[in-house]
């Protein structure tokens, strides 16, 4: 996932130039084809998806990419935050019960 985080970083920080976006907007679309994630039909969509949302409303570009970059990640099965915030809860809750039965166990 490191060509989507850095993808990411680049478009909400504002560093990149369309043109730069589009460069590597290709490129992970190009990665995503190699590792068989995605075919080349769905990449050409993507792309040409993104650059035309460029085009017509730059200053809504942000909040559009936010959520194509959510969609794709959830298309991948990558987890949001919240369920990984949720998923290391209930992991502190079954160790903090782990413990404590280990504990009335030695006692």
């Amino acid at each position: 996932m490191d060509n989507n985080n850095w993808l990411q970083q680049i478009l909400m920080l504002g560093l990149g130039t369309t043109t730069l976006v589009a460069d590597r907007v290709r490129e992970v679309s190009e990665q995503w084809v190699k590792e068989g994630k995605i075919d080349s039909d769905q990449a050409k969509s993507f792309v040409d998806d993104l650059m035309g949302q460029m085009k017509l409303d730059p200053a809504n570009f942000e909040a559009q990419m936010q959520r194509t970059i959510r969609n794709t990640m959830q298309d991948l099965g990558v987890p949001r935050q919240a369920e990984m915030d949720e998923l290391r809860g209930r992991i502190d809750r079954l160790e903090r019960q782990v413990r404590e039965l280990e504990n009335k166990l030695w006692k």
